[in-house]
């Protein structure tokens, strides 16, 4: 499933791959931990079993910079960790250069091609709240500690899909 797209803006440039978990290189793999051991537990001090039974199952996504892992995030199925497809791990190693957004971007593409999801679920850090409503989420819970830190549940709705149920539905 490699899929490799290149993104430019503003004479930078970001090299995405998405692949799942058995198509991932021990190289690719050892990346990933390692930036999400660096961001959630060491940079976030905040111990706790990073790697879990989800990464088999999700779809990964990376972003590469002059072959420099910079951005990433996975999309786990339906009923993985909520009823709906949903979207987790989101880190950016590199601020203020909108990776993490176009990675999400690509995620929600991924989670509505891989796993025809018309909602998708995540938990996100209250402080990122913003990034995430302005491609489309929607906050759902009140604030929530997780692991000591704050987030809120959203969710992103695809409603043009759902209404294309919706009409199915009607016609049968």
């Amino acid at each position: 499933m490699e899929n490799a797209i290149m993104f430019r803006k503003r004479g930078k440039h970001m090299h995405i791959i998405i692949k799942r978990f058995n198509e991932l290189t021990t190289q690719q793999l050892y990346q990933i931990y390692k930036a999400r051991v660096d961001v959630f537990v060491v940079e976030q001090n905040c111990p706790y079993h990073e790697i879990d039974d989800y990464d088999p199952t999700s779809i990964h996504i990376m972003g590469y910079d002059n072959d420099q892992l910079v951005s990433y995030l996975r999309v786990l199925p339906p009923h993985a960790t909520f009823d709906t497809a949903s979207i987790g791990r989101v880190l950016s190693l590199v601020r203020h250069k909108h990776y993490a957004q176009t990675l999400l971007k690509e995620g929600i593409q991924v989670a509505q091609t891989a796993f025809h999801a018309d909602t998708i679920t995540i938990e996100a850090q209250t402080y990122a709240r913003s990034l995430y409503e302005k491609l489309g989420f929607v906050q759902t819970s009140a604030p929530f500690l997780e692991d000591g830190i704050e987030h809120i549940q959203m969710q992103y709705k695809n409603t043009l899909q759902i209404q294309n149920k919706e009409d199915n539905k009607t016609k049968k």
